[in-house]
């Protein structure tokens, strides 16, 4: 069930405890909604992401291909069409704020950090799931070394927690079918 359109949230970017500000340092909003299906949370920003203020915006980014071929959107959706995922039941914020060219760039206390402010964020909007895309990501900022993708014990503000593939066109590990396939696990059924 999507939410009314009332109910969706573009919000600034949330982390450094100053949840729904828009202040300095935030290049990136959240696009939330209260009660979504599946909130996605990525690593952090791109630099491109940031200049363009969209989510997933580098060109061999593969998020927008696999949400359509996994069945969670009805067509590709372009990087400046990312509010528009609450119409759909999803949502997308990052674990860190701070954009870089790669997220090897990021410390561990960031990680850690966007972990505690996530936990809040799930808690306060209520998805029913929530997808961290990337497992080295998780396993720094969670405290899992020895985590693997899928569906984990663990649950982060109360949601059902899952790891899924970085879709960064870095990420060589895991190729655009198997993506969408992944992020298909994830589709109400």
């Amino acid at each position: 069930m999507s939410p009314s359109p009332a109910k969706v949230a573009v919000r600034p970017g949330r982390l450094a405890g100053v949840e729904g500000s828009g202040g300095p340092g935030k290049p990136l909003r959240d696009v939330l909604a209260p009660d979504l299906q599946i909130l996605f949370c990525g690593i952090n920003p791109s630099l491109l992401s940031a200049a363009r203020g969209h989510h997933f915006a580098r060109p061999g980014n593969r998020f927008w291909p696999a949400l359509h071929l996994a069945g969670l959107t009805p067509r590709r959706l372009a990087p400046d069409e990312d509010a528009e995922l609450p119409r759909y039941g999803l949502g997308v914020t990052n674990l860190v704020d701070r954009p870089t060219r790669t997220a090897a760039e990021l410390a561990s206390e960031e990680l850690a950090a966007g972990a505690d402010a996530l936990a809040g964020l799930v808690t306060r909007y209520r998805p029913r799931a929530v997808a961290i895309l990337g497992i080295t990501a998780w396993r720094l900022a969670f405290q899992r070394p020895r985590a693997t993708l899928g569906l984990q014990p663990e649950r982060v503000g109360g949601a059902a927690t899952w790891v899924l593939p970085n879709p960064s066109g870095l990420n060589a590990h895991h190729q655009l079918p198997d993506l969408a396939r992944l992020y298909g696990q994830l589709r109400p059924s």
